[in-house]
């Protein structure tokens, strides 16, 4: 891979241009490298950004009618599965040093039907954020060890962190109302639940694609559903509404002690934040089965129909190779295993060991590499948190009736 990265795809660089469709955060994380690019091969770049719907549709309807504007496209890694026919296999470039560099589920993630389809350009974890004020203030500790017989500290497993929430949900100007949450529990989006459903020790999360077995109505993903929701008397109400936005928004108003998210939000406190400065990292939290996050990844892949077929390769190869430049972006993300390492005890980097840590993690796995995982999402898993978040809810009839609406969507 490398002998082709920056060769100049046999020496007609400087006569051709290259066509990149990406989202915003691929953008922020691509300019140095097509800037690098052009400068080392007189190949220039253009990078024409898309919001994420109209990205997955521009790229499917051009996949479908056979002709593309654009040599390589930024794809989601719940993407893959659904264009995988369309774009070309990058076999050659994954060689045994290039996946050694790699997290064990960007690797799996980027294969479908044994072929690899795309090239991680960044990936993303949840990780665990905690208020450093709250948590290393003297009379929190003395009061949280009298209490549950532990010294306080950022929680590592599941039942740390719900004995945290609950310490911290208080009403702290005694006026009989409680202001400070311990946690948020989210029910408007799935993927905070599905590494929950990891932390059990739980293979398949939802479905077995090989086999194509259902698995969300086992004990497992009933562990993790009830341990998801025995969190909400330490969070606030309109969990059934609660997305990213939302309960970062609530985290950087200072009404939450601990914050589940994705490792780029640490550099994104804004400065009037009454938190700002006062934000620890650490990695998710385990359950019976350890530490899991999902990984949040994005790839580079390569219309099969595309006609700059060996300099579309190229550049891929190219931004693999010069992956650490991403890190002094907007996002700060990147996807080799070194570019994260390299910025040990780095100050303002505090957020990539505990991202680190959580995608080496065994138990952490990719989502499942079916076409229909947005339907998925969309119509059975979110709609079923919306329900198991409201009083009264009855998790085991939900996975249940879960697992009938998505094998009704597979079969």
């Amino acid at each position: 891979m490398l002998a082709l990265s920056g060769c100049g795809a046999g020496g007609n660089a400087a006569e051709d241009e290259l066509t990149v469709l990406v989202e915003g955060g691929g953008l922020a994380e691509l300019q140095p490298i097509a800037d690098l690019y052009k400068e080392e091969t007189g190949t220039t770049v253009t990078l024409v950004e898309l919001p994420y719907d109209g990205l997955y549709d521009r790229i499917q309807t051009e996949l479908g009618s056979g002709t593309v504007s654009f040599d390589v496209a930024a794809l989601d890694a719940i993407w893959l599965s659904a264009f995988a026919d369309g774009v070309s296999p990058l076999d050659d470039l994954f060689t045994d040093d290039v996946q050694a560099d790699l997290f064990p589920g960007l690797v799996s993630e980027a294969q479908v039907g044994g072929e690899f389809v795309g090239m991680p350009i960044f990936t993303n974890s949840e990780i665990l954020y905690y208020r450093t004020d709250l948590f290393e203030d003297p009379q929190n500790q003395a009061d949280f060890e009298a209490e549950y017989g532990y010294p306080l500290a950022p929680p590592a497993n599941w039942e740390q962190y719900r004995d945290a929430a609950e310490f911290f949900t208080r009403d702290t100007d005694g006026d009989g109302q409680i202001d400070l949450y311990g946690t948020d529990v989210k029910g408007a989006v799935e993927t905070e639940w599905l590494a929950t459903v990891s932390q059990t020790g739980e293979e398949h999360m939802v479905l077995d694609p090989e086999s194509g077995e259902v698995t969300i109505n086992d004990a497992e993903h009933l562990e993790a559903l009830d341990y998801y929701t025995s969190l909400l008397p330490y969070a606030p109400a309109g969990s059934a509404q609660l997305d990213w936005a939302g309960a970062q928004n609530l985290f950087y108003q200072g009404q939450l002690a601990m914050m589940r998210f994705w490792g780029h939000a640490y550099t994104q406190t804004p400065a009037d934040s009454p938190v700002a400065g006062e934000i620890g990292a650490a990695p998710m939290i385990a359950g019976a089965g350890g530490i899991a996050g999902v990984p949040g990844a994005w790839y580079l892949s390569v219309p099969a129909v595309g006609t700059k077929q060996d300099l579309a390769k190229d550049f891929v190869a190219f931004a693999y190779e010069h992956n650490e430049l991403s890190i002094d972006t907007s996002l700060g993300l990147v996807a080799r295993i070194s570019a994260f390492e390299s910025q040990a005890g780095v100050a303002g980097r505090e957020n990539y060991p505990a991202i680190l840590e959580t995608l080496n993690a065994p138990a952490t796995s990719a989502r499942p590499a079916t076409p229909h995982w947005q339907e998925i999402v969309d119509t059975v898993l979110t709609p079923m948190l919306q329900k198991a978040v409201e009083p009264g809810a009855d998790n085991a009839a939900l996975l249940k009736e879960a697992e009938a609406q998505i094998e009704a969507i597979l079969y």
